[in-house]
């Protein structure tokens, strides 16, 4: 997709959590190529010093998965122009092989994290009375059931409620807030984890593309949702899935 059609996020300042690897990495770079500021929020030293010498990014050390670094990262932060939430953890378990910490551990990154990283920067938006847009990472499988992910399911069906949610009460704020529902997309460790042809080739029988996800093909849905292309868009979880949920 041409970055041309996004030229309203030059000069912008946009928070992307989850940007060390995969999809946060590359929306962060293709934020930067159209032109606007990227705040990598990454929980490592490592890749924050990273992040700021090979791709200029302002970095932010950010756990999203702890209460006092959300609280120390973004307490008093500045205004920014929007937000990418996107970082996630999996967790694979039956129903029957629940494990309540692990369903806690997954809850806290996916849906409590997302939801007070989102509160903090709206919050400051709405104090300096600037307009803009969140984007939640969300996934597929908030939207139908997978096998030995119910950890996963919920927290993701959980994120896409806070979108609703939030879309309605800052709107009015000249806010808008939206999910993107990705199928399974190939960052590097997805490739990895998709490589058995036993489970990959299921998988991809049911998406009518015939084909997984680019990182490239849900960053640019992201920064669709952030332009003023969609300036009349909020609320919505739009699947990035080549089908899959269609059947």
């Amino acid at each position: 997709m041409s970055l041309s059609l996004f030229n309203d996020l030059a000069g912008k300042t946009f928070l992307v959590t989850g940007a060390a690897s995969g999809i946060g990495l590359v929306t962060a770079q293709r934020l930067a190529a159209a032109g606007a500021h990227v705040v990598a929020g990454v929980r490592s030293a490592a890749d924050a010093e990273r992040l700021r010498r090979d791709e200029g990014f302002e970095s932010l050390l950010l756990d999203v998965g702890d209460l006092v670094s959300i609280s120390s990262a973004l307490n008093d932060f500045r205004a920014l122009d929007g937000l990418v939430n996107c970082a996630g953890i999996a967790s694979l378990e039956s129903s029957l092989d629940l494990d309540p910490a692990e369903f806690d551990r997954v809850m806290a990154v996916n849906a409590r994290g997302a939801a007070l990283v989102a509160k903090h920067v709206a919050g400051a938006m709405v104090a300096a009375g600037k307009r803009g847009a969140i984007v939640n990472v969300s996934s597929q499988a908030a939207l139908i059931a997978l096998t030995d992910h119910l950890s996963y399911c919920a927290s993701k069906a959980a994120l896409d409620a806070i979108t609703r949610v939030m879309a309605l009460e800052l709107g009015p704020h000249g806010i808008r807030v939206n999910s993107v529902n990705p199928t399974v997309t190939l960052t590097p460790m997805a490739v990895a984890a998709w490589s058995d042809p036993a489970k990959r080739d299921p998988a991809l029988a049911a998406i009518p593309l015939g084909r997984f996800a680019e990182p490239v093909e849900v960053a640019d849905p992201v920064l669709f949702l952030l332009s003023d292309a969609a300036a009349m868009i909020t609320g919505v979880s739009l699947p990035v899935d080549g089908g899959y949920t269609c059947r």
